[in-house]
């Protein structure tokens, strides 16, 4: 592996909400990073879907996962975890929605920690906690965190915007600080969403569900850059540069750098 990355996905994570919910990481990030409030993501806007594009590089329409059920792909492509693994490479996924278990195939993963956000307080937390262990003892090629509290319990239960829900994104953010703090300097640290959303419900074509932000911080990204024409499915491409991994031929999302 020619670098090792960390993967943030924060659930239902609108770029307006990372604006407006007053963590001081938020500038920092800005000043860190080459980032954008204005990435794309895929249609429908619904968080199964969203990650196994985001993963795939391809639309839900090619992996043909198009609810949160996942469904065996028809034509089964090779995503990131399973491109690390061929590579020689480890990998860790820590997550708080069980579903979600499906975007890495059996075999891929060396750690994972599954935490259920409505049996666990501060599930985004805890995870947190894990995943930080198991990188110091470790040290994976590719690390997988995602929080899902932004999304139940922050816009599902209280609503997109509400001050509850800001208040979810400004600790997952607190944590991606903490993720950042520790391995900055070992790590290429990449920050997104998967959707947006609206009321308390996303998964339509509106602005607020279909835009996210993202944030690459490390040596290959300039600092300060704000990023045009981003799309999620130029997530994994990018990793697999950084990674010096050859990319899946029918990978449909290009490297941003």
């Amino acid at each position: 592996m020619d670098k090792k990355v960390i993967l943030i996905s924060i659930d239902g994570m609108r770029p307006d909400g990372v604006q407006k919910c007053g963590n001081p990481f938020v500038e920092e990030l800005k000043k860190i990073s080459s980032y954008t409030f204005n990435a794309r993501t895929v249609e429908p806007s619904v968080t199964l879907p969203c990650h196994m594009s985001l993963f795939h590089s391809v639309t839900p329409s090619r992996h043909g996962i198009l609810t949160n059920t996942y469904v065996p792909q028809v034509r089964p492509i090779n995503g990131l975890f399973e491109r690390v693994s061929q590579s020689g490479g480890t990998c860790a996924f820590f997550y708080g929605w069980e579903p979600l278990r499906d975007v890495a195939r059996p075999g891929s993963l060396k750690w994972a920690n599954y935490t259920n956000a409505y049996t666990e307080d501060s599930s985004d937390t805890v995870l947190t906690d894990a995943c930080i262990d198991i990188i110091k003892r470790h040290k994976p090629d590719f690390v997988f965190l995602y929080m899902v509290e932004t999304d139940e319990k922050g816009g599902h239960d209280n609503g997109w915007m509400t001050d509850a829900y800001l208040g979810y994104v400004s600790t997952a953010l607190s944590n991606a600080k903490r993720v950042y703090d520790l391995f900055g300097d070992e790590y290429t640290i990449i920050i997104t969403a998967d959707h947006g959303g609206h009321d308390r419900s996303h998964g339509s074509l509106l602005d607020e569900d279909m835009t996210i932000p993202q944030f690459y911080i490390g040596k290959d990204f300039e600092k300060g850059k704000v990023l045009e024409g981003v799309s999620i499915l130029d997530t994994t491409p990018t990793i697999a540069k950084v990674m010096g991994i050859i990319p899946e031929q029918d990978w449909e999302g290009k490297p941003i750098i």
